[in-house]
């Protein structure tokens, strides 16, 4: 009992280290998280400030730190059962959430729990984060992905394997709880998108703000030369002064 007890405080202690402070602090400017964008430290909120390029690093070592010490806690006492890697997924939730190293002001979790999650029940989170990826994509809000992620989850731990039911009933209560000012901002419309949505990209041309015929063919980055190489005037534009018809 002892060892267990030793094994959930550093389990503790490294879901609490903030990745999202590290990574930016490193390679990342002058900007802290804590005081940018939404102040939160999770990956979500270094996207918003710093992009991808810095968020997909985080996202993964924030998983990381869910999935490694549920993995290890079910290898080493894999006779106590589900109980044990389940209470081990919560303490990893609750070290990001709560981290000792910044006054216990974390991220919200939902990379964290979805990697110890994925060492509890991996082919419902697997199915889970497919929808999350969906739902980001359409939305381009990651608090609205987290919910319906959270929502759908439940639905397949029910059918596939129920025993999980009640961590993964928890830890989506927590990731609720963690976004109610997510949720009022969401029914305020004030909540930002954190990656352009794709029913925006269907916009057209009008949205990318050129003339189709002045740009290649692979688009208007594409290096390859454009398709008219003419001027394209508004036939229609009063300001083009008319032709002189004796000039010709």
């Amino acid at each position: 009992m002892a060892t267990q007890m030793i094994f959930l405080i550093l389990c503790y202690l490294m879901a609490a280290l903030p990745f999202g402070v590290i990574v930016t602090t490193v390679w990342g400017g002058d900007l802290d998280i804590r005081v940018s964008g939404s102040g939160n430290i999770g990956a979500t909120n270094v996207a918003r400030v710093y992009g991808w390029g810095l968020a997909g690093p985080v996202a993964a070592l924030d998983i990381g730190k869910g999935l490694l010490p549920v993995t290890v806690a079910r290898f080493l006492w894999p006779e106590l059962g589900i109980w044990w890697p389940s209470l081990v997924a919560l303490v990893a939730f609750v070290g990001h959430c709560y981290p000792v190293y910044l006054s216990f002001n974390g991220g919200k979790g939902v990379a964290t729990g979805a990697g110890a999650l994925l060492a509890v029940t991996m082919v419902p989170t697997l199915v889970a984060g497919a929808i999350w990826g969906a739902v980001l994509a359409w939305t381009g809000r990651a608090s609205v992905a987290a919910l319906v992620a959270c929502l759908g989850l439940i639905l397949f731990v029910s059918y596939w394997q129920p025993s999980a039911l009640p961590v993964v009933l928890l830890l989506a209560s927590g990731v609720v709880f963690s976004h109610l000012t997510n949720i009022g901002r969401l029914v305020k419309g004030q909540e930002k998108a954190v990656v352009s949505p794709v029913r925006m990209q269907r916009g057209g041309s009008s949205e990318s703000g050129g003339n189709p015929l002045e740009q290649a063919p692979g688009g208007p980055n594409s290096p390859a030369p454009p398709m008219w190489t003419g001027v394209t005037k508004d036939p229609l534009d009063a300001t083009i002064p008319p032709t002189d018809p004796g000039s010709g």
